[in-house]
């Protein structure tokens, strides 16, 4: 096995791991991995309406009351205003690297609203917002000599030793590194690998990512917190052949107008009510017109703005044989957003020493039971950051060298297809676990989750 030390290991190349690359010291020798063949293969590339700001003093009861609403009430508050205090100094931070939002004639940043949200705070770069912030990231990333990025590098396993005081830390991770297999020493580690959309037939995320943290998390005794909290995004666009990931439809479509309509052509529910309760009204009336799917209407949206705003969706749709600006398109649920995972506390700690989540792979609490529309790319940056600061501060309290290392075999990792398909049922069976647990068999986010998703 080969071996290679670092002062940061970073899992994930989506914009928490970027971003706390980025606000380590450049005096850290800092190593991202990912699973992905290339770094850009990350759900953040995929994000299509915004990012989420705080406007003002004003809006901070309202952007706190539309989260927590949205989260049935059951949001981490400690972690909500963490959240919404860190945006403005978040999109500062983006502008500075180059992230080019949207602005109105005078210059000011423009401002979208989507469902669940008072009033319009979400910052956007056309509908493909997230690959605008993700590649403007990753430039920064690739400009920096002391961040290493390693393609095609999928994490096995932690390495884990005992502190001096006698306590179980992280050391690093075990990864098969374009098939042989490297042991990669490290101070510090943060997971920041994204969700689980691998496991699920219908999904918006990328197919590879499967929730391996949750799964070595379980297997070390790592507590996870709500594993059963899957978002289902009402609107992916229907194709009857549909192979790989399911196509966003983009929730600032309905922001700016777009309705759903039954298969005769009537609007059957309110477009911006948060996202479970418009997936299981959809599901209701699949179920009522014995169809597969619903349709969006964008007749209310001025074709100029379909054309600018909603570009790329627009050219999807062309693609797969649908003009948006003439005629509705057929849309269905699909799993999008993990609000469960890793639980960590607001500085991204995990319970083990010396090991960090972030992103989709954590769970902090801030979205509670259904995350509130473009506040995804937001956490992800806030809790990143304080990952890369609280490490900074600590780093170098002892040198991995000087832990001793549990005893692991590198004949543990010989078969990583069947240690993958164990890792799935390690994730799948404690989300089974904890819906069992919540007694919550006739609540829609279950019947949701049963209709979109059957385990892959």
């Amino acid at each position: 096995m080969q071996e290679q030390k670092c002062d940061v290991l970073i899992v994930g190349s989506g914009v928490a791991g970027l971003y706390s690359a980025l606000n380590l010291s450049p005096e850290r020798k800092v190593v991202i991995i990912t699973k992905a063949k290339k770094a850009e293969d990350c759900d953040s590339f995929l994000a299509q309406g915004g990012i989420c700001m705080l406007r003002n003093d004003e809006d901070y009861d309202s952007y706190f009351e539309d989260t927590l609403k949205a989260g049935h009430y059951e949001n981490n508050r400690t972690s909500v205003d963490i959240m919404i205090r860190s945006s403005q100094e978040i999109i500062q931070d983006l502008i500075s690297f180059g992230v080019d939002f949207e602005k109105d004639s005078d210059g000011n940043l423009k401002f979208t609203k989507e469902g669940a949200h008072t009033f319009a705070r979400i910052l956007f770069h056309e509908d493909i917002t997230g690959q605008e912030i993700t590649e403007k990231l990753l430039a920064q990333v690739r400009g920096r000599e002391n961040i290493t990025i390693l393609e095609d590098t999928s994490m096995l396993d932690i390495i884990t030793a005992k502190s001096p005081e006698g306590k179980t830390v992280c050391a690093g991770v075990v990864a098969s590194q374009s098939g042989t297999l490297t042991a990669f020493r490290a101070d510090e580690t943060i997971w920041a690998c994204g969700g689980i959309g691998g496991l699920f037939k219908q999904s918006t995320n990328f197919p590879h990512l499967t929730g391996d943290a949750l799964a070595i998390a379980i297997k070390h005794g790592i507590p996870l917190q709500d594993p059963d909290y899957i978002q289902i995004h009402p609107t992916t666009l229907y194709c009857k052949n549909q192979k790989g990931r399911a196509f966003l439809i983009s929730e600032s479509v309905r922001g700016e107008g777009g309705i759903l309509l039954d298969k005769n052509g009537n609007r059957f529910v309110n477009e911006l009510l948060p996202r479970d309760a418009v997936s299981a009204a959809i599901f209701e009336q699949m179920k009522k017109d014995g169809t597969d799917h619903v349709y969006l209407s964008m007749e209310k949206i001025p074709e100029e703005e379909i054309r600018r705003h909603f570009v790329h969706i627009y050219e999807r749709c062309l693609k797969e044989g649908f003009d948006c600006t003439k005629e509705p398109i057929p849309v269905v649920p699909a799993q999008h957003y993990f609000m469960g995972g890793v639980a960590v506390n607001s500085d991204s700690r995990t319970s083990m020493e010396r090991l960090y989540a972030a992103g989709e792979t954590s769970c902090n609490g801030v979205h509670g039971k259904n995350r509130l529309a473009s506040n995804s790319l937001l956490e992800s940056l806030v809790f990143a950051k304080r990952a890369a600061k609280q490490i900074e501060s600590e780093i170098g309290k002892y040198k991995s060298e000087k832990l001793a290392l549990d005893e692991f075999s590198e004949e543990n990792y010989s078969d990583t297809k069947s240690l993958e398909n164990e890792y799935k049922q390690l994730v799948l069976e404690a989300i089974k676990e904890q819906e069992k647990k919540r007694n919550e068999s006739n609540n829609n986010d279950i019947e949701c989750r049963q209709s979109a998703a059957a385990s892959a």
